[in-house]
């Protein structure tokens, strides 16, 4: 038998303890994500359209730009803008210098959505989990370092 199927290395039965950090790391992430889109469908949106109303909040921008400050495609984008779009989030307006361009803006709605769900008590208590204080402060302290 191979050690990747060895159930005492990695199977899915073996105590998250034991676990090397990487594997940590990321299953806390995918709980932090489940849990945060979970947060955003309250308002139509999940992890994927945040980001893009957050940098339409800055002003607007082409569908290109906004692709490139995502760092996605222009395809993923454009699925990311229909949903802002068919929620009232953003608009899409023909360029005054260019008619082939149309510009992305954040609309009124979109920037209330921004001020509502960015409440810091809501959003903390999606990592807070079983966490004191305490821990919650340190957990902080070491992602920053992380990043």
């Amino acid at each position: 038998m191979s050690t990747a199927q060895s159930p005492d290395r990695h199977g899915v039965d073996v105590d998250p303890s034991q676990w090397p950090t990487g594997r940590l790391l990321s299953a806390a992430a995918r709980r932090m994500e489940n849990g945060w889109n979970a947060y955003l469908a309250g308002w139509n949106l999940n992890h994927a359209s945040l980001p893009a109303l957050a940098i339409l909040m800055a002003g607007p921008l082409s569908q290109r730009e906004l692709a490139a400050a995502l760092g996605v495609t222009e395809q993923t984008t454009s699925r990311i803008v229909a949903g802002l779009e068919r929620h009232g989030y953003v608009t899409r307006e023909r360029h005054t210098d260019d008619r082939r361009v149309r510009l992305l803006a954040a609309t009124p709605t979109g920037r209330r959505v921004m001020q509502e769900l960015d409440d810091a008590g809501s959003v903390d208590s999606i990592v807070r989990h079983e966490l004191s204080p305490d821990d919650e402060a340190r957990l902080r302290e070491l992602l920053l370092r992380f990043l």
